[in-house]
């Protein structure tokens, strides 16, 4: 009698017609597996999102910048002693200001960075992702690295020239004037993320001369930090331990300037788990309405059963077990379907707008769909649906096991 429950929990789960499952059961896996694949697709894209905030966005925009109230002179003196902080792994001189750049007839606004060609490797990812030209071309007379995004708006490559309008006056005796710069493209970088918009790079020399600092100043030290997320506390030690005092010292983080956006996607990861969630919960409830029904329509084989002996908790078993099976099918065919659709979000998206001859992704931060599979996360998505499937294959299977055969059987 101990493989009953098993045995007859899989035969009511069977079509009497012979297929493989009665209409009943199939609807309540279907509605469980869409609910653990959507799951599934939403907290993966929202991982990927994550992702490339802190990979190719937190990458490229400054960790942590010491700045003054003033310009900082003798810059690499305040970088000697910045780097002997063991939470800072890299640091160059950063100068950024606005500006307007131009070409064919079409004007951008964007952000003029000045860096250290020579320095970027060890504190910027940007290296990695030039798929024309190098940042090793850039010269303090002469270059300026662009997005990919922004030279196609301006119709530009490498070798071309533009012109860029800083917000920084020169004065002549005609008057007052924004100072302004004809370039050389010598590099374009590709991120796939907004930064490709508005992101200028040129030398730190031209872009000091650009503001008519002195030699040997800047506007700012830029760091690489040992733990990303305690970027304001390590800005905190470093102005305690390693920054002249009573200077005029401050500093800013991307956690200032970029950490809403990472706080939004976590706040709308979690706010759209508890909505998936009370789908899948939803969706359980199939279950039990299932149960309730096979156990209305086999009263009379419970009745026999009871009658031959059959215990309470071998036909509690029963129904426990009709329920887990469909739970554990639904599970299993919602994971796959969610690591299936999940890679080719971005070709479901390509047809769709193929489909309606507009672009979907080009105003967003990121403009394709990233993804990240966390094995913790699927496991934690198949322990609660297993659990919702056990909790309401309970309350039909206890249901089940009080009825009194004498009352199911009395007009038999």
């Amino acid at each position: 009698m101990t493989s009953l429950p098993i045995y007859l929990g899989y035969k009511y789960f069977r079509s009497k017609k012979g297929a493989f499952a009665s209409f009943t059961s199939i609807m309540a896996i279907a509605g469980l597996a869409l609910g653990v694949a959507a799951l599934v697709i939403v907290l993966s894209v929202m991982n990927g999102f994550e992702r490339e905030l802190q990979t190719r966005v937190l990458g490229v925009v400054p960790q942590l910048i010491i700045r003054n109230e003033s310009a900082i002179t003798q810059y690499n003196d305040l970088i000697a002693q910045l780097i002997e902080s063991p939470e800072v792994q890299a640091a160059s001189p950063y100068i950024e200001t606005q500006g307007l750049m131009s070409a064919n007839n079409r004007a951008r606004g964007v952000f003029v960075t000045g860096i250290i060609p020579e320095l970027e490797e060890s504190i910027s990812i940007l290296p990695n992702y030039m798929y024309a030209g190098s940042l090793d071309d850039l010269t303090a007379k002469e270059g300026v690295v662009i997005g990919g995004w922004l030279s196609r708006y301006l119709g530009i490559t490498v070798g071309d020239d533009i012109t860029i309008m800083t917000t920084n006056l020169r004065s002549s005796v005609l008057g007052s004037f924004p100072r302004s710069l004809s370039l050389e493209v010598v590099g374009i970088f590709e991120l796939k993320a907004e930064l490709d918009q508005s992101l200028v790079l040129i030398h730190h020399d031209l872009a000091s001369n650009l503001l008519n600092l002195s030699l040997e100043s800047t506007q700012g030290v830029r760091i690489k930090t040992s733990d990303l997320f305690e970027a304001n506390d390590i800005g905190y030690r470093l102005l305690d331990g390693y920054v002249p005092q009573d200077e005029g010292y401050y500093f800013t983080s991307w956690q200032r300037t970029h950490g809403t956006l990472f706080q939004a996607i976590q706040l709308e990861k979690k706010l759209i788990s508890l909505m998936l969630f009370l789908i899948i919960t939803v969706a359980a409830f199939n279950i039990l309405s299932t149960l309730v029904m096979t156990v209305k329509a086999k009263e009379r084989e419970i009745a026999i059963l009871k009658t031959m002996g059959c215990s309470n908790a071998q036909l509690t078993g029963i129904f426990i077990t009709l329920g887990m099976i469909i739970g554990v099918l639904g599970i299993i065919i919602g994971l796959i379907l969610g690591l299936l659709i999940t890679p080719n979000i971005d070709s479901i998206i390509h047809f769709s707008e193929s489909l309606i001859n507009r672009s979907l992704m080009d105003s967003y931060f990121i403009n394709y769909f990233p993804y990240e599979f966390r094995l913790s996360q699927l496991i934690q998505i198949s322990i609660s649906c297993i659990v919702l499937s056990l909790l309401f294959s309970y309350f039909p299977a206890s249901k089940a096991a009080k009825l009194n055969p004498v009352t199911i059987l009395r007009h038999e």
